[in-house]
This record gives C-alpha cells, structure tokens and sequence, in this order.
C-alpha cells in the first residue's frame, strides 16, 4: 500500500507531539478534544447500556444514541479552541513564548471551567430520560472484563457479546476507557515510587548521600504531584460530565482500592496488558454487589489475560459464590463461546430471580401492585429516577421494587410486612 501512513498518540509521548510532522497537528488541542471524546463517549455509552435492557418501547434507546451522537458529534465539531485575540494578542507578538503560556492556561481554564459541553450533555440527558423504562423486569447483571480491544470494541472480534448478552435477557456493565487512563497514571506513579533513587551514584562522602537522597525525593516528589495533579483533573473533569447526565454513569473505580485487592492474586507490579486490573475487577465488582457475573473476553493467546486466568482460580477459591467466565475471543469459535456464556449466564439468571423473589416478600406487595404503583408514579419510569442501591442487592429490579415498597409504605398503602427492608 504504496503512500499508506500510520499516524501514533503515543501514552509517553505528552501533551505536544506535533514536531512528529505526522500531517496532523498533535498539540494539546488535539489531547484535550481527545480525552473528551472518550469521556463523553464512554458516559454515553454506559446511559445507554444501562436504560436499553428496560426499555419499554424496543429499539427507542438505540435511536435515541444514534440521535445525541449525532447532536454532540456537532458541538465538538464546531468547539473552538481557546486563543487570545484582539488587543492583548497584538500586545503579546513581540513575546510569543508569554503569549504560548497565556493560551496554555487559557485551554485548560476553559476545559476546566466551561460549559458547552455539561449543556450538550444536559440536552442529552433530557432525551434520554424521557424514553420509557419497566424496572420490574429482573435481569442478571454482567461486567465485561478482559483484554482492553474486546472488553470496550464490540464487533465481530467478541463475537458480538454485548449484544448476544442482552439478546439472552442480560444487562451488560461496560468497562470505560477512562479506567484504563487511570490505570496507566496509577502504576507511573507505583513505579516512581519503587525506583526512586536507584539511579544515584554511590559515594562514601556523607554529605553527597544526604544531597543525592534529599534530590532523589524532591525529584520522585514532583513527578508524583504532577501525575496526581493529572488523576485529580481526570476524575473532576468526569465526575463533571456525569453530573450532566444526572449522575446516571457510574464512578470511576478507584485504583488504589483496586490495586489492594488484586495485588495478593496478581503482583500489582506486574506490568502488560491489563496486569492486575482482571484480578480486581472480579473481586471488586463481586464484593460492592454490582453484578451477578463476570465475562472476561480476550484474544486467543494474550499471555497477561492468560496469567490473570490463572490467579482467577485462587480468587474463585476464596470467593464461593463468583461467577465468572474466561472465553477466548479467536481460540473457540462463535457457537461455542456463545454456548458457554449461555450456560453460566443460566446460573446468574437464577440468582436473579431468587434475589428478585426475596426482595419482593420482604417488601409485601405482589408484583401487580408494584406495578399499578408505578403506573399511577409516572417519574418511577423515568431513567434517571434514583434508586438506592442497598447492600446485599445487586438487581436492579430487586432494588427497584424494594425502594418502591419503602415508599408505598410510608404512604400506608397496603399490609406490608416490612417496609423495604432496610440492611
């Protein structure tokens, strides 16, 4: 393919790697656009996943995204980057290194502090809370772990998971880009720590070790505060955007408490692939009850996913109750990986409903007069209604029709025999 050019964004190549001359301006315009790309992408994306499985009316989530993807492609299109224009430009053309920091500040000041895209978000937000919801339909809820391309690019390379899992009555709790971004930024900053000082050069002079250790620190120290500077502004900056979506989207997953909890299976310092992230996940979205079973997707021979495989055995040991189901994307073909989740998805169906079951006793209402409820509660239809998430309850039809019990109680409706359950 004569002429054909493959243009890299390099993870260490910073802010500015517009000297690469690649044909494309890669300065911090372009990083910036792209990290909001991604976050507005994965917020987006997880809104729908979570509203497509209960949706009233089939195919009304699907036709909503593709219009606010649509409207927001738009904004992003027409967003212009912050210069400095008029009078103060022609005061600072004698000064072009001032003038480069002031538009410097000035893009981040506006990243920080503007609001075009938290309204853009908001309109989306809107659309998409109108569209119709039955929260009293228990579904298993799935997290999709894995290598990074097949646990966050659905298509024929995962066999199309995503959608066989909700074709079969599934949720699907995606992972976002945005956790990897976190993750590469949390294990720089382990590795500065580990490394610090081990490039000073020996010496017997007391005075050199107290001025190469007191230079190694203040070296390691302001490499940390930068990258924890960067974590702060991601998480802030998402955090922002999910606002805008009515908190709907959910956290990002701390990786300190992620590293904690894989590092005893899978040396946190291990580095490739998603290195001790599968190991974490498994257990941190077990123990914070947030879904009934695990999907770890990964190509044939990808040596980390391979290894995390083999730490999931001592997790499964420790953790009776897990569900959890490695398939190899390209090592088995599309029927068989597609019987095999059917067959552990089974399992998680019928927790879901022993779950739903118990959730609907304690509440004592039968499922029509949680229904009729809600029919006379119109904004119980509504996605971005809140509903308490409680310990010991992963379904959110369990969870729903307990909230909703609480309330049907305290308006004195009904015998109930206990109202909601609080745990």
């Amino acid at each position: 393919f004569d002429g054909f050019r493959v243009q890299l964004f390099q993870q260490k190549g910073g802010l500015n790697q517009a000297e690469m001359e690649a044909g494309l301006t890669m300065n911090l315009d372009f990083f910036l656009g792209l990290v909001n790309a991604l976050n507005i992408g994965d917020l987006v994306n997880d809104v729908a996943y979570q509203i497509r499985p209960y949706e009233v009316n089939p195919g009304e989530t699907d036709r909503v995204l593709a219009e606010c993807m649509d409207e927001l492609h738009e904004v992003m299109k027409r967003h212009k980057p912050f210069e400095i224009e008029g009078r103060l430009a022609r005061l600072l053309e004698r000064s072009p290194r001032l003038r480069e920091r002031g538009e410097t500040l000035g893009k981040f000041f506006t990243q920080l502090y503007g609001e075009e895209y938290t309204a853009a978000l908001t309109r989306v937000g809107e659309r998409f809370d109108a569209i119709p919801i039955d929260r009293t339909r228990a579904k298993p809820i799935v997290k999709v772990t894995g290598e990074f391309w097949a646990q966050t690019t659905e298509g024929d390379g995962n066999f199309n998971m995503f959608t066989f899992l909700e074709g079969e009555g599934a949720q699907v709790l995606v992972e976002p880009i945005g956790t990897w971004l976190m993750y590469m930024l949390h294990q720089a900053k382990s590795r500065i720590k580990d490394r610090k000082g081990l490039d000073r050069e020996p010496t017997r002079n007391p005075l050199r070790r107290i001025a190469g250790w007191l230079g190694a620190n203040l070296e390691a120290g302001q490499k940390l505060m930068k990258l924890s500077i960067a974590e702060e502004i991601f998480r802030r900056e998402w955090d922002r955007l999910r606002r805008a979506l009515g908190n709907l989207p959910h956290p990002l997953t701390d990786q300190l408490e992620l590293q904690r909890m894989g590092h005893p299976y899978y040396d946190s310092r291990s580095q490739g692939g998603e290195g001790h992230l599968e190991v974490a996940k498994n257990i941190y979205y077990h123990n914070k009850d947030l879904c009934h079973m695990v999907l770890s997707l990964k190509p044939f021979g990808c040596m980390p996913s391979t290894q995390s495989d083999g730490a999931q055995a001592a997790v499964m040991g420790h953790f009776r109750d897990m569900i959890y189901l490695p398939i190899e994307t390209s090592g088995e073909g599309e029927i068989n990986a597609h019987s095999r989740v059917q067959m552990a998805l089974g399992e998680a169906k019928a927790k879901t409903k022993e779950e739903f079951s118990r959730a609907l006793q304690e509440t004592g209402f039968s499922l029509e007069e949680i229904r009729a409820y809600v029919d006379r509660h119109p904004e119980l239809k509504r996605p971005f209604y809140p509903v308490p998430h409680r310990k010991g309850v992963v379904g959110v039809a369990a969870n729903f029709v307990l909230h909703v019990g609480e309330r049907m109680a305290r308006e004195g409706l009904g015998n109930a025999r206990s109202a909601g359950g609080a745990r």
